[in-house]
């Protein structure tokens, strides 16, 4: 097989960068309008991605952004055991040691940050 064919077979970045966001914001329980805030896009440019109708251009802020909040999901997932309502719960509760509730931080880009490197460091321990 080809690589070219191989190429034109597999899904495209943004595709799959789009589902992926999509589902780790459901996983999340965050709203079309949390999301909307922490990748930078409108409520209404969210629910076209859903529909299909609008793609995340790749290396876009949009898009670079939905990378960290695919990360803030694969870390929390790993920690409390792919235990979505767990998941849930932490990210709509304040966090002591964060000084906030973790789905208010992920709607701002340095709070975004530390979000991921928290979770990291969390997922990380030994």
């Amino acid at each position: 097989m080809a690589i070219a064919q191989i190429e034109r077979e597999l899904p495209d970045r943004s595709e799959v960068v789009g589902k992926a966001v999509l589902r780790s914001a459901e996983l999340l329980g965050l709203s079309a309008a949390q999301l909307g805030k922490a990748v930078g896009l409108s409520e209404a440019s969210v629910s076209r991605l859903k529909s299909g109708t609008f793609r995340l251009e790749v290396g876009s802020p949009a898009y670079e952004l939905s990378l960290f909040v695919i990360r803030v999901f694969r870390s929390l997932d790993s920690i409390v055991g792919g235990d979505k309502d767990v998941a849930q719960s932490w990210m709509k509760n304040k966090n002591s040691v964060l000084g906030a509730r973790p789905c208010e931080m992920i709607t701002s880009l340095p709070r975004l940050v530390d979000l991921v490197n928290y979770l990291d460091s969390r997922r990380a321990l030994v």
